[in-house]
């Protein structure tokens, strides 16, 4: 792994369910998908979902630049990992965004914390810092980059419905408020982007401290997904499913502007990294 080094440079429509968000100019939006050898970045690397995202990435040829706050903490995850650098940044600090964003493709965003006050909450980082402003600041940075093509939010289900039990509850202290301001944020941005909204996550998180046991534990699951526009769907979600989500949305030009909504079903045959059948699932 590389440390970043470089210099700083100075609305859901019909797929999606519901109107499309008019796009805040000047941004011009750059045509095509990401494909192995773009870099993306992702946001929240070391976290359950975004390990599995940067792992499955590597592991098909794309760069990576792992978004931290702690370069050790991704060094450890990801150690020696070709086509691996770090940024040291962090989504509630601005200026630290600027840098990290230098000649991105795509960005994958899977930065969240709990639903309830926890350890993880220390230091700032609840939802309104993490899923709503530390979201927006991430938007803010990445409209202003030319290169951009796509822009993957992982946010939840339920934003739509926090009124309604048993979603009212999980958003007691505010998390689905959050996640929805970070989506309303990237739809009025112009970004060429997609949210998925998983139901409560499974499987892991996978602390890995090797890349290659990382990609054992996610390269055969082939479990059921089931895939619906808006926010309709209520059962859990595998973590694996999400991030492999994640990366097929960025090859499909048929998922801009989507708001797709995931669960898993377990005991069905799924489509595992199949590319054919994730097309079958997001696009039809």
């Amino acid at each position: 792994m590389r440390p970043l080094q470089h210099r700083a440079r100075g609305a859901v429509g019909p797929a999606g369910g519901a109107p499309r968000a008019r796009r805040a100019p000047p941004r011009a939006a750059v045509a095509g998908v990401a494909a192995p050898g773009d870099l993306v970045l992702v946001a929240g690397a070391s976290g359950g979902v975004g390990q599995l995202v940067t792992a499955k990435l590597l592991d098909r040829g794309y760069r990576v630049r792992a978004l931290t706050r702690d370069p050790a903490k991704a060094a450890t995850l990801f150690s020696g990992a070709p086509g691996l650098e770090t940024a040291t940044g962090d989504t509630r600090t601005p200026p630290t965004l600027v840098a990290a964003l230098d000649g991105v493709s795509a960005i994958a965003c899977c930065t969240g914390t709990t639903a309830f006050p926890s350890a993880r909450w220390f230091g700032g980082n609840g939802p309104k810092a993490t899923d709503d402003e530390g979201v927006k600041n991430l938007v803010a940075a990445a409209a202003a980059s030319p290169s951009l093509k796509r822009f993957i939010l992982v946010s939840s289900a339920g934003v739509d419905r926090a009124d309604k039990p048993p979603y009212s509850i999980l958003n007691l202290f505010g998390v689905l408020t959050s996640k929805k301001a970070g989506e309303a944020a990237l739809l009025a941005s112009g970004i060429p982007s997609t949210l998925l909204r998983p139901g409560r996550l499974t499987d892991g998180p996978y602390t890995s401290y090797d890349l290659n046991t990382l990609l054992r534990a996610t390269g055969d699951d082939k479990r059921g997904v089931r895939v619906a526009r808006g926010d309709t769907l209520d059962g859990q979600t595998s973590r694996v499913a999400v991030a492999e989500a994640v990366v097929q949305c960025l090859t499909l030009a048929c998922t801009e502007g989507a708001a797709l909504s995931l669960e898993s079903t377990p005991g069905t045959e799924g489509p595992g990294k199949d590319a054919g059948a994730w097309e079958r699932l997001l696009c039809g």
